[in-house]
């Protein structure tokens, strides 16, 4: 019997793994590169670099800094909020989720950028466009006071958290300086 038109799909010698199986495998690894490796968790939540700033200067200075560094964390943050808001609402929560798989494979697990008609997309305006498309498709549901409020809940603990973490420690590239500033290439 010949094998014409056949793709050896498993490196192991049995052969038992089936190709959903290496699938799963992969998108677990890649949600675990993705999610875990932009910016640490344990650097985010450092308690010694946390304290106030000495001026409204320093805060803006801090707030846009912090913003550009911790961008991924921040966007989990608010998703988590909005989520734990919509439990109750489960045609919100219904919406939310697939969402949130629209903003697992256009943002959070995109290894290169994003190109469409032939153009590179910027990281920042792929989170922009997901946030603006998240939050009308949650408005078109019932849960509008849920949504207004967690948003506000989201953006002040962001917005607390960007101004008190310390920015000495960390390292931002070039073209990732700025919060809205010229394109970015590849995130880190």
């Amino acid at each position: 019997m010949t094998n014409y038109g056949t793709i050896p799909t498993s490196s192991s010698p049995s052969g038992s793994t089936s190709a959903s199986g290496e699938y799963i495998t992969r998108a677990k690894d890649r949600i675990k590169a993705g999610l875990g490796a932009r910016r640490p968790w344990k650097l985010m939540f450092d308690f010694r670099s946390l304290n106030f700033a000495h001026g409204f200067g320093d805060a803006l200075t801090r707030l846009r800094y912090n913003a550009a560094y911790f961008r991924m964390n921040y966007a989990i943050v608010v998703l988590l909020i909005l989520f734990l808001s919509l439990l109750w609402h489960p045609i919100s929560l219904i919406v939310l989720i697939v969402m949130l798989a629209a903003w697992l494979f256009l943002y959070f697990l995109r290894d290169e950028p994003l190109v469409l008609f032939g153009r590179t997309v910027d990281d920042r305006i792929v989170l922009i466009v997901l946030s603006v498309v998240t939050i009308v498709l949650l408005f078109l549901t019932s849960a509008t006071m849920n949504i207004l409020v967690a948003l506000l809940i989201a953006v002040v603990v962001v917005a607390v958290h960007a101004t008190l973490r310390k920015t000495e420690d960390l390292h931002v590239d070039e073209e990732n300086a700025g919060l809205m500033t010229g394109p970015a290439g590849s995130s880190a």
